[in-house]
Order: structure tokens, then sequence, then C-alpha cells
């Protein structure tokens, strides 16, 4: 919950503010009794956290206009101007009205202060004195920007008038700065007087401005953001007539009220609700308040934001710290899951161990010999790989005519017969079994008188044998014995033409695993 100070002339008043809703929780008299009240008041909320809102006459406005400065320069060259403008600057600011660009960049300040800061103290040193965190001390006009943006004002230039507990409040704003502002006492009238009064008192601002000449003479008509009390926007609207100079928008304050958020307010309290709202909600940079006047509200700060920061990571860890149970919860379910199903095999395995017959031997005697038979069998070899590879191969030699196939295991060394000449021996893997086919076959279609080309087709087979190196060629026996050492033998020239072809013999050798 927070608190909201609002200072006028007639008495001071203590408001709690909470989610929009306003309540009255205290009033005070503006002399030394309603300053001792205050400080009983202040001792039963001691470290509260307050915002002061003053809504007071006689609060002076001047424009200067100091050199381009940055940083610590800017805050000195402010605090001389403020210094030669006021006797007392513990409740002055300066707010920046932009820059000014010519031969040499300059900024407008706006300085501002309360003629009489003395009536003020007592009230600001009982809050410093009880300990309150201190948001901010703002004045009435310094939240009308704030008010102009919320009730629809883009920029330009536009007076923001309202009837409040103080008084008839009238601010000038331009594109969203404070120029100036004043208070005009207001007694009780009826709705049409007031609206009338109304309607002078803001023909009479805008011709002060002029003369000023704050306010441009040919410039378009001034907006002005009336805020008429509750259920008199008729009657204002009938008497504020737009001119030349000035063009009128009445909002009522229930309205009004309801754009800002507020939802809830003591009966019969005027548009200062809207600016105590603002004080909460959009409090403005610039402010009256000193920085070592704030230092309680710095410090809350800083421990809110410790507090936030430490919370943040609880909760970091608290989540990091959940997957990790969820981890720990999914593996523990897994291994429990792992532990049945091998309980589960184990009582599968021991039933069907049971079924076995009674040996003299143990399992791992029978496992060993389970071993052995099943590497003897992946070395048992079968012809049906090489018989259908020498397919493969016969299809690119239709000439050759198959005679016999005898396939074999054996190792290599030992494989067929040797050759009777013109062998060609392979040198095979030693010591190893191997599958050998003797493959014995004719080239049919060839004279029996053409042996250079019957000797060359079959080395052309045996040499298409060879080319997958999973097999190996042992030995070829030609039909005839063409080498530099023999003479030419075989059954050539021994027989007619047409006699039975040639005979030929290959040993294609595949080594088991």
């Amino acid at each position: 919950m927070k608190r909201l100070a609002y200072f006028t002339a007639d008495e001071h008043r203590v408001y709690a503010w909470s989610g929009g809703r306003l309540d009255l929780e205290a009033k005070f008299p503006v002399d030394e009794v309603g300053v001792a009240a205050f400080r009983e008041y202040l001792a039963g909320h001691r470290g509260a956290l307050f915002s002061v809102v003053v809504d007071l006459a006689g609060e002076d406005f001047h424009e200067e206009l100091i050199p381009y400065l940055r940083g610590n320069d800017r805050e000195q060259v402010i605090r001389r101007r403020l210094a030669q403008r006021y006797r007392d600057t513990r409740l002055a600011a300066a707010l920046s009205l932009g820059y000014v660009s010519g031969e040499r960049r300059n900024e407008r300040l706006l300085l501002t202060s309360f003629t009489n800061t003395q009536r003020l103290a007592p009230w600001l040193d009982a809050l410093i004195e009880s300990e309150a965190k201190m948001a901010g001390m703002f004045s009435v006009p310094l939240l009308a920007p704030a008010l102009a943006a919320r009730l629809g004002v883009k920029g330009g230039r536009c007076f923001v008038v309202n009837a409040n507990s103080a008084g008839l409040r009238q601010c000038y704003v331009d594109n969203g700065r404070l120029r100036f502002a004043r208070l005009e006492r207001a007694a009780d009238m009826t709705p049409e007087a007031f609206a009338a009064f109304v309607r002078s008192e803001t023909g009479r601002l805008a011709q002060y401005l002029s003369t000023l000449r704050v306010l441009p003479r040919d410039a378009p008509p001034v907006h002005v953001v009336v805020i008429a009390p509750p259920g008199q926007r008729a009657v204002f609207e009938q008497a504020l007539v737009s001119d030349a100079r000035l063009s009128f928008v009445t909002v009522d304050l229930a309205e009004a009220a309801q754009r800002l958020g507020v939802k809830s307010a003591p009966a019969g309290m005027g548009a200062e609700q809207l600016y105590l709202h603002l004080a909460v909600r959009r409090p403005p940079r610039e402010q009256f308040a000193r920085r070592e006047e704030r230092r309680g509200y710095f410090l809350w700060q800083l421990q809110r934001g410790l507090v936030a920061a430490g919370a943040l990571g609880l909760a970091a860890c608290t989540l990091y710290a959940g997957a990790a149970w969820l981890d720990i919860l999914s593996a523990r379910g897994e291994t429990a899951r792992v532990r049945t199903d091998s309980r589960a095999d184990q009582q599968q395995y021991e039933r069907l161990f049971s079924t076995f017959p009674v040996t003299q031997t143990t399992t791992e005697n029978m496992r060993a010999t389970v071993q052995e038979f099943t590497r003897i069998a992946q070395r048992s070899g079968s012809p049906e790989q090489t018989l259908r590879y020498v397919s493969r191969v016969l299809e690119d030699f239709p000439q050759i005519e198959i005679d016999s196939l005898l396939w074999s295991v054996d190792r290599p060394a030992e494989g067929g017969k040797p050759a009777a000449g013109g062998a060609t021996t392979a040198k095979p893997k030693p010591g190893a079994q191997a599958e050998v086919l003797e493959i014995q076959g004719r080239v049919t279609a060839m004279r029996r008188s053409e042996y250079r080309a019957i000797t060359a087709e079959v080395q052309r087979f045996a040499d298409a044998l060879r080319a997958d190196p999973s097999f190996q060629v042992q030995r070829t026996q030609l039909p005839f014995d063409v080498t530099s050492e023999g003479t030419l033998s075989g059954d050539i020239g021994t027989a007619s033409e047409g006699g039975e072809a040639p005979r030929f013999t290959i040993y294609l050798a595949r080594g088991l695993p």
C-alpha cells in the first residue's frame, strides 16, 4: 500500500492508494497543532511509502537559457541559476523545455518553486524524521502534462482546467511540457456561474500569456480541456463556446477518472483524485524532493530489486531441481523396469533349462561345445555360391561347353593333380581350407587345328574366373602344351577335323571363413 500526502492552503490530507482505489486516512489543520498530529500519525506508520502532492497558490515559473551541457557541469549550472532566482532552493526544480539551435546551441529551462516554502518545511521534516520512504514530491502542475496525455491531447498547445479542493487549477502545456500554471480561489457557485467563471478565467489566462509572449498571438486556437464536476458537463458545454483563440473540450470527472484507471475515490472529492493517481502510476522525472530526502526510498527500491532477483533465482533453482527430480524418477522407473525384465528373462531361462535332459557335464562345457559346432558349421562349405559364380561367368563364353564339375573341400595345396604340361598355378593361402571346384570342358566353336585360339580362349575364361578376388584359379590345364620348353603335344593332328574337341581342366578355389 502507498500513501499520498495532499497539501492545500486549507488543510492537509493523507490518502491510502491501493490498486487504483483512494481512501482518506487522516486530515490535519495547517497550523502547529496539525504538524504535531501529523507526527503522531507518522509514528504509527513508521517507514511507510509516501508521495507528496502540493496544490498551493503562489508557485513561480521562470524560463532560463543555459549553454548546452551534460552531466555534472549541467547540474552545477542549474543549481547556480536556481540559487540566483530563489532564496530557498529546497523546494525548487528545473524542467527542460528543449534545445535552441543558433550560433550556439542552448537549452531552455523552466525554473519553478514556491514563494513561501517555510509553511511546507515542518511537514517535510516530519516525514524525513519518521524514516518514511519518500517516492517524490510533486506539485499539481508537474503532473498536468501526464493528465493531458491521458485525456487524448497528442501535442501542440493546450490548457488543462479543472476544479479541485484548492480552487480552479489552470495549467498551460506546450508539446507535452509544462510552461505555466495558476490556482484561482473559487467560492461556492451554482454550476452556471462556475462555468461562466471558468470561461472568463481561461480568457484572462490566454491574454496574460500572450502579453508575456509565451503564447503567440497569431497561433491557431489553443486546445482547452475542461474537467467538469460530476453531472455538470452539459452546463459547461453550453457556457464554454469556442472562438478564434480558444477551442473547448469538456470531459466529465467520472469519465476522466475511468480513463486514468481510478477505480474509487472518497465522495465529494474533486479533480485532485486524478493528480494523486498519476503521482503513483505516472510520476514525472522532475520533482522537488532532494536526493538525500529520498535516500530511504532508493534503499527500499534496492532491497526490492535484491528480493526480486533472489526470488527469480530461487524460482530458477526450483525449476532446475524439479527437472532433475523428474529425471531421477524417470531413471528409477527405467532401472526398475530393467530389473523386472532381467528377472523375467532369468526365470524363463531357468524354465527352459529345466526341460533339458540331464547330462554329465557342466553348462560351460556345453556352451563351449555349441560354440565349436557353430564354428564348424560356419566353416562347412556349400557348392551353391561357387556354382552360381561359374554360371555367371559362362554366360560370356557360349563357345565353352562343360563336361564335368567336381566340388570338394580340401586344402589348396592338395587340390587337383599336377598338369602334364602348360599349367598355370596360383599361390593359395597356406594351411587354410577352401572349396575346390574342378572344371572340365571343351571349346566347341573352333577347329582342332586352331590350337592357339583354343588356348587363348581357355586362358581368357580362366582370367574371367579371377575377376572376383574371393575366388582363386589354382591350376589351369590347357589342351595343348605351347610352352617354349616342351614340344607341341595333345590330340591335334591325330584325328580328323570333325572329331572330339580338345579338353581343358581348371581348378577354382574359394577360401572358407
